[in-house]
């Protein structure tokens, strides 16, 4: 099945969600974890935000993961509908 054909199914971008929000999830935490891991355990959420967000940092940082998650999804649901 073509990949067009296969995105024009109702159930692939059902499917494309239940894969990407929970990846999106886990990559936001993992990387707030790598980034501020400190700053988060000792409850210095100023330093976490001017560390992710301030100054037109919360782009790049939602922007990427957003992407990521969603090429992810996108992947890997139309691996598993190609197979069935």
């Amino acid at each position: 099945m073509s990949f067009l054909k296969t995105i024009k199914q109702p159930d692939f971008w059902k499917n494309t969600a239940k894969i990407a929000i929970p990846f999106f999830i886990f990559v936001t935490l993992i990387s707030l974890f790598f980034n501020s891991g400190r700053n988060i355990f000792s409850g210095d959420f100023e330093a976490v935000n001017q560390t992710n967000f301030s100054e037109g940092k919360w782009i790049r940082f939602w922007s990427t993961k957003l992407i990521i998650s969603f090429l992810y999804g996108v992947w890997i649901t139309y691996k598993k509908m190609v197979k069935s």
